[in-house]
């Protein structure tokens, strides 16, 4: 009974996805509708989509496994995911909007006039977003294996397919609605399980050893502080060079309504973490014997069921499969419109029917990926993400828009150093194991790694004799001006 309430609840995920992808279909009709949603999409809608797409199998199974784990040392993660928008609100966001640009590499290309740059922002971009993708499908395919006894390819190609079918059809305005929709899904499907088994903890027989829960060896003197202050500068920063977050704000009517869009996402994220991490915390009272790598990220399918013996438990882990699904569905939908952007414009005509074959070729790539390898931790895979995007776009975005100074050979081989200098330290640490004195560093990199590519950029920038483009002033003051009322 338990496997068929849990299958049909993604059954009605996916119908609910392609139902909205349908209505959403109906409007979508020129290409600025598939690319940026016409750039109508409102502040509301927009925080609730781009939440919908940022809160990924990381967040909404891997986050309470990984304080499960760890504790108050897994604290840093939602942290730093939230406040990575404060600087995207501060620094990025009305600017990128000003832009005028479809996506990332349209921005870069605009700014330092050069195509040599936008072939290498366009590489990286696919790399960071077919490596986001993979642990969603991964993600997917433990669920329905916890769940369902299914084969572990089953979830991914479930996902891949409903996504390819939805974004190939209505692109970026279809899957506003999408997003937005499964937002509200998640946050309900993890809230109403843990309220009620934290009611239950407050009037059963269960007793919480705060020893436990919060040990004395996780305080403030237990914790890593180099780890711990590289972890979150890769989250805070790396949050401003992921394409799918970074092609949201142009999808916003003015600069100003992308600032407002980024305070309620603040807003919106913040008060899922709140609840991702309560599940953390009860699986630590409650469920210490699943703190283990490999079965950590299943604590939100199976606690439920723990505390509710019965059907009562068998539709609340229904409801978090739905949930999980949702986020499988949404960051991964987002992941491809941005993808399917870049390849349409770098390698097709631009057009909508080439956007569709974009999205189909960017999902079966990840999709490929993930039926040959072995899922590691979902938060540790998305992690490597953040920092990879943080030391390779995420300089270049931010000295782009804030510095006159940053031209095409500075961005490039600032890029290129970030993101060679990141896989060489994760592939070597991955090659030792973690033994040595470097290992903190490698395992770690974003604080070296960073600096390191910013410091590239800047140095090239400064002996490169073309200098910055004629118009970067015009074009910054496009960036920079305030919108008209």
């Amino acid at each position: 009974m338990n496997a068929v309430l849990d299958l049909v609840a993604v059954a009605l995920v996916a119908a609910a996805t392609v139902l909205i992808g349908v209505y959403g279909l109906r409007v979508s009709r020129t290409t600025g509708d598939f690319f940026v949603a016409s750039r109508t999409v409102r502040p509301v809608w927009n925080a609730s989509a781009i939440s919908g797409e940022y809160l990924s199998a990381g967040t909404f199974l891997g986050l309470s496994g990984l304080i499960l784990l760890e504790g108050a040392g897994a604290f840093w993660f939602p942290i730093g995911y939230a406040a990575g928008y404060l600087l995207v609100l501060l620094f990025v966001a009305a600017p990128l909007r000003r832009s005028g640009a479809y996506t990332i590499p349209d921005f870069v290309e605009a700014r330092l006039e050069s195509r040599a740059a936008r072939r290498v922002t366009s590489a990286l971009v696919l790399v960071i977003g077919w490596m986001y993708i993979v642990p969603q499908l991964h993600g997917a395919g433990i669920t329905l294996v916890v769940v369902a006894g299914l084969p572990p390819w089953a979830g991914a190609v479930i996902v891949a397919v409903l996504v390819g079918a939805v974004v190939a059809a209505g692109g970026m305005r279809a899957i506003t609605f999408v997003q937005a929709f499964q937002y509200w899904l998640k946050l309900t499907a993890l809230l109403v399980p843990v309220v009620l088994i934290a009611f239950a903890l407050a009037g059963g027989p269960h007793e919480i050893d705060p020893t436990l829960v919060f040990p004395a060896e996780a305080g403030p003197g237990g914790i890593d502080a180099y780890g711990s202050a590289s972890l979150l500068l890769a989250l805070l920063l790396g949050t401003m060079g992921l394409p799918h977050v970074l092609v949201r704000f142009y999808t916003s009517p003015t600069g100003v309504a992308a600032r407002r869009t980024t305070v309620l996402v603040v807003v919106m994220v913040s008060a899922f973490y709140a609840v991702s991490t309560a599940m953390g915390l009860l699986a630590r009272a409650l469920a210490p014997d699943l703190a283990a790598p490999g079965t950590a990220d299943t604590v939100a399918l199976v606690l439920p069921s723990r505390i509710f013996p019965g059907p009562g438990g068998e539709v609340l882990t229904a409801l978090i499969v739905a949930g999980a699904f949702a986020a499988f569905l949404a960051t991964s939908s987002g992941l491809i419109v941005s993808l399917a952007g870049v390849v349409s414009q770098d390698v097709f005509s631009g057009s909508v029917r080439s956007f569709r074959l974009s999205a189909v070729l960017c999902t079966l790539v990840p999709l490929g990926i993930a039926l040959v390898t072995a899922p590691e931790g979902l938060v540790a895979s998305v992690g490597a993400v953040f920092v990879l995007a943080a030391s390779s776009l995420s300089p270049v975005v931010l000295l782009g828009i804030w510095w006159r100074g940053l031209t095409a050979r500075g961005a490039v081989a600032g890029m290129v150093t970030g993101a060679a200098a990141c896989a060489v330290a994760l592939v070597v640490h991955l090659a030792i194991d973690g033994v040595g004195l470097a290992a903190p560093l490698l395992a770690q990199p974003a604080a070296w790694t960073i600096p390191l590519a910013t410091a590239v950029t800047v140095a090239v920038s400064l002996l490169d004799r073309r200098g910055a483009p004629v118009r970067v002033d015009r074009y910054l003051a496009r960036l920079h001006t305030p919108d008209r009322p």
